[in-house]
Order: structure tokens, then C-alpha cells, then sequence
């Protein structure tokens, strides 16, 4: 959604102004209209800090989205009609996704479709979402669709909360032990060698070594920190690229542990996501164009937008599939296989996503597992080698006297 700023007059004539929010200029003259005003102008709203604030504030996640789905679900299985379903749903939601809810009812009231409806809001319902809805409404079974959707997203809820979840104590501990590092480096280390400095005692090579690390902290921290922001705004400037993004993601997959984690992460939502379309009527060409434009992956993209133009010329699915090992294992291209033979290939992905979930979450605990001994010992190299820095020549001074 965006934000314009309108300029009015109310029915006694007076100019007014202020903002609202859309998907495009269009919907917003609409609903200054609605508010009794003529238009006079509508522009984009300037983003500035309060506006990034407010946006970061509005945003939509992944369970409100959900939420939502489950309960139109469940009206709509019931048999209220869409306009009913949508107009409950605008009165129970808060938030952000209450002023999603009325500008879908407002569309849809309009005598736009359901699909089209959510189209005009790209940030919060994806391409795959879309796709699903549109094939319920072509098929008349809108209700299966939006309760296979429901099951989904719940699914891949749950899914990215244990890898998440795995993931958070490794990570304090990794960015517990850098704040540590640097409160040494800045604050305790500089007090220590002027001490060692006044008493002019011989240092030991790994003093002499942390003073040096210390020193190149303080001195050239300005430096360091343009180092630092012009290294991940170059990162990013390469990584917005074709080349840039193919060749960062083929690095994550090479990367020990985590780059194979997140392959099967990956591929879990993306078989998953594969047996819903195939199982809601979305042709196979349409299924493998939409998820490449939304798996997130540029090796694996590449590998779909591929198999997508070799199922075209008629190929088998899974004949494509096993020409990119690099982005689908060889057990992905063997269960297509058999699906295309047995006619049952939603159920087959279904399995393959279970597979992959199922592998995914013993990675996952493997890998917190091996990283906290890994943590430990490392704290304990880096206290070993603290004592030895800063206790070792205190040690020497006190046995001068």
C-alpha cells in the first residue's frame, strides 16, 4: 500500500488536504471521493523518518496473513458469500489488515473479482497466492482453495518458526561474544598498556599482539567503519545484479552446513507449494513460471524458468528437473517421476516437501547441537588467550617488587 497526498474541496467549498492510502492514484481519488470531497490533486507522500517508522509499524506479516486466509475459510465453507465473509472480516481485524479487508470488500463490492481484489496488493498476497485464488474462482471451488491456502500458510508458519527458533541461541551467542570483543578492545585494553607503559615492563608476544589490535581500533575506526558500510553497500550493489544474485546464492549453497540447510529449506516450501497449485488446478507451466519468480533463490529460479520452457516443448517434468542438479537433488527428479507416471503428482510433492521439511529440522538440530561446544571452546580459547595477555604481564610486574 501507498501513501498520497490529496488536495479537496468540501461541499461548502473550502480546500482541504491530507492523506490516504492506496494501491495506486486511481483507488485513492476513489476514496477521497467517498468522503464526500472533489479532487483537486493527488501526489505520492514523501517518505521521510516518521513515514519509515509508520511503514515499519503497518507492516503485514506472514500470520496475520494466515489469519486471515483460515477465517474467509471458514465463512466461506460455512456458505456466507464473499462480500458477507469480507465485510465480518473488516469489523474482526485490527491493524494494518483491517484497512486491507476494507479495500478488498470496496473492490469487490465494486464487481471486481476476489483475485483481482488481492492482486492490488502485491506486499501482502504473493503471485502464488494470487494464482490459487484465480484457479478456485475459474473452477467454482474457491472454498477448497482457501482452505488448502489456510493449510499451507499455517504449514509454513510453523515450518520458518523452529528454523528461526533453532537458529536464535547460536546467534546471541555469536553476537554476544563480538560486543564482548569490542567493549575489550576499546575500553579495557587502552587502560591496561598505559599501566603497562608507566612500569615500562617487558610484554609478552600475545600482549603485544591485542595492544595492536586495540590500537588499530582506536585509531582508525573512522576508516573502519567506511570500510564496513562501503563493503555491504558494494555487497549489496552486486547483489542486486543478474550475475551478482546467481553468483552470491551459488556461494550459499556451497557453504558447509548451512548453505545445504538452507537448500533443503528451500525446497521444502517449494515442493509444498508446487502440490497446492497442481492440487488446485494451476497448469504445471503456470506453477513452475510463479514459483520461479518467487522462490527467492536465483540458482534455483533459473533452474525452474528452464524446466518450465523444456516441459513446453514437451518434455517430462522430471527429465528437467535432473538436468539442474545443482538446484534439485537427484530423490526430487526420481518422486516427480513416479508421480507423472501414477497421475498423482500433488500427492508425490506433498511427500518429496515432507522429506525435505523432515531433513531440514535434523540439520537444524545437528546444528545447534555442534555449535555449542563449538561456542564453548571458542570462549574458552579466547579467555585462555585474555589471561595469558592481560594477567600474564601483571603477573611479571608484581614478582619485580
Amino acid at each position: 500500500m501507498k501513501r498520497f497526498t490529496y488536495k479537496a474541496k468540501d461541499k461548502e467549498g473550502k480546500v482541504v488536504t491530507g492523506e490516504v492510502e492506496a494501491s495506486s492514484d486511481s483507488v485513492a481519488a476513489k476514496l477521497v471521493r467517498q468522503k464526500g470531497l472533489t479532487v483537486i490533486s493527488i501526489k505520492p507522500a514523501r517518505e521521510n523518518l516518521l513515514s519509515f517508522i509508520r511503514r515499519l509499524r503497518e507492516r503485514i506479516s506472514l500470520t496475520d496473513v494466515s489469519t486471515f486466509t483460515r477465517q474467509l475459510a471458514t465463512m466461506v465453507n460455512a456458505g456466507l458469500p464473499i462480500t458477507e465473509a469480507l465485510l465480518i472480516l473488516r469489523s474482526q481485524t485490527k491493524g494494518p489488515m483491517q484497512k486491507v479487508a476494507a479495500q478488498i470488500l470496496t473492490d469487490v463490492e465494486g464487481g471486481e473479482s476476489l483475485s483481482i481484489a488481492l492482486s492490488r496488493h502485491p506486499k501482502v498476497f504473493g503471485p502464488t497466492y494470487i494464482a490459487l485464488v484465480k484457479s478456485g474462482e475459474l473452477g467454482g471451488v474457491i472454498d477448497e482453495v482457501l482452505a488448502r491456502l489456510a493449510d499451507n500458510l499455517e504449514k509454513q508458519q510453523e515450518f520458518k518458526g523452529k528454523v528461526k527458533g533453532a537458529l536464535i541461541y547460536p546467534a546471541i551467542i555469536v553476537v554476544g561474544m563480538f560486543v564482548v570483543g569490542m567493549v575489550m578492545m576499546i575500553f579495557v585494553i587502552p587502560r591496561l598498556t598505559s599501566l603497562y607503559g608507566d612500569f615500562n615492563a617487558q610484554l609478552p608476544a600475545a600482549t603485544k599482539l591485542l595492544i595492536g589490535i586495540s590500537n588499530i581500533f582506536l585509531k582508525f575506526w573512522p576508516f573502519l567503519i567506511v570500510l564496513l558500510v562501503g563493503g555491504i553497500w558494494g555487497f549489496t550493489a552486486f547483489r542486486r545484479t543478474p550475475a551478482g544474485k546467481r553468483k552470491t546464492d551459488e556461494l550459499i549453497f556451497k557453504l558447509p552446513i548451512v548453505g545445504e540447510l538452507q537448500k533443503e529449506v528451500l525446497l521444502a516450501e517449494l515442493t509444498r507449494t508446487l502440490s497446492l497449485m497442481v492440487g488446485s488446478g494451476v497448469s504445471i507451466l503456470d506453477a513452475l513460471n510463479i514459483s520461479a519468480g518467487v522462490v527467492g533463490n536465483e540458482v534455483v529460479a533459473s533452474a525452474l524458468r528452464d524446466a518450465s520452457k523444456q516441459v513446453e516443448k514437451g518434455f517430462p517434468i522430471a527429465y528437467s528437473f535432473s538436468k539442474h542438479p545443482e538446484a534439485f537433488p537427484f530423490i526430487l527428479s526420481q518422486m516427480v517421476a513416479v508421480g507423472e507416471e501414477t497421475g498423482k503428482m500433488e500427492e508425490v510433492l506433498g511427500k518429496v516437501s515432507h522429506v525435505f521439511e523432515v531433513e531440514s529440522d535434523q540439520k537444524v538440530k545437528a546444528l545447534t547441537s555442534a555449535v555449542e561446544p563449538l561456542v564453548m571452546i571458542i570462549l574458552g580459547l579466547g579467555v585462555g588467550f585474555l589471561v595469558i595477555a592481560i594477567i600474564l604481564p601483571i603477573y611479571n610486574l608484581t614478582s619485580q617488587f
